[in-house]
């Protein structure tokens, strides 16, 4: 199976836990993320990659607020725009490099995705950006600067901005001709640039947008075969933390919403994923994949059978027999 693949990479993986998040280390971990785009393109895949932006645009807006008294501060969209670029460039550059003599055609392109300013996720802010606090710090955020903050699946203690839907991306038209002219094209970082329609103009709105959601919209607007949701683990996981606990090999989408629906899966984590997953298929996509950037292209290649060296798969529909009806 080949065709078009949508790869969504999380800002997580480009500023790993315990990391500072200098230029070095993100670079440092694109150029490890990377090597799997480039299987995916050798095996015959055109590809789009979205990536998030989670921990740089909540490094950028500490840095806006302790340098806002030498520098205006500038509003949340304008700083997912800044990391967009940064990280775009970033992904572009790695990826250049790791293809060397193959010579894929890579472009990044600024991207916006419209929102709708009565979506209810602007009176309950969900997810989460910047570094994790301890209780202590948050507590004292929380007061100085009237940030939302929350606990984030056992790991600490981090801000949370709205996260609208994405309801269609302004640069989609721009976006299918590059992908069509034979380019690898970096797009829909951090989910895109928030905007919503005023009158007859956009206008940019104070929002993060969840990157799996987008890619997911992204994917079916694109008529994509297969969105591959990149993560910190090689397999979803039932029972996880448990003796019980075990992978998920392959899947189809009434299961999976079993398993949602269950609480198998936590909001600040592997949710959202699965969640994006059946979107993308309930609309059209044939295959999603969530996996390790390690194992993405042979979970891709997998055709489901007991290779416990591979990811997730999921399906639109199994058989009684387990093969894709």
């Amino acid at each position: 199976m080949t065709g078009t693949a949508v790869v969504a990479l999380g800002g997580n993986a480009i500023t790993a836990d315990g990391e500072a998040g200098t230029y070095e280390e993100q670079r440092a971990n694109a150029d490890a993320m990377v090597h799997s785009i480039c299987e995916l393109l050798d095996d015959g895949w055109r590809v789009v990659v979205v990536h998030g932006n989670g921990p740089q645009v909540g490094n950028l807006a500490i840095q806006q607020d302790r340098g806002r008294d030498a520098v205006p501060v500038m509003p949340l969209f304008a700083l997912g725009a800044m990391t967009q670029g940064h990280l775009g460039s970033l992904i572009a550059i790695a990826l250049h490099q790791a293809s060397g003599g193959r010579r894929h055609r890579v472009v990044g392109i600024l991207s916006h995705v419209i929102v709708d300013v009565e979506d209810p996720a602007f009176e309950r802010p969900t997810k989460p950006i910047g570094p994790f606090f301890s209780h202590s710090e948050a507590t004292q955020l929380a007061e100085t600067r009237g940030w939302d903050i929350v606990e984030d699946s056992g790991r600490g203690y981090r801000r949370v901005v709205p996260s609208p839907r994405p309801r269609g991306f302004v640069e989609i038209q721009a976006l299918q001709c590059l992908l069509d002219a034979g380019h690898v094209v970096v797009a829909e970082g951090g989910g895109g640039i928030p905007v919503a329609r005023r009158g007859d103009v956009w206008e940019g709105v104070d929002a993060v947008m969840d990157k799996d959601y987008a890619a997911a919209e992204l994917a079916n607007q694109v008529d994509a075969d297969a969105l591959v949701l990149v993560t910190g683990v090689d397999s979803v996981m039932l029972d996880f933390g448990t003796d019980s606990q075990r992978r998920l090999d392959r899947i189809d989408v009434t299961e999976a919403e079993r398993y949602l629906a269950a609480g198998q899966f936590p909001e600040g984590s592997m949710a959202p994923k699965v969640r994006a997953a059946t979107r993308f298929l309930q609309r059209g996509g044939r295959l999603a994949v969530i996996t390790t950037a390690a194992l993405a292209a042979a979970t891709l290649r997998s055709q489901g059978d007991d290779d416990t060296s591979v990811g997730t798969r999921i399906v639109p529909v199994l058989d009684r027999e387990g093969a894709t009806a």
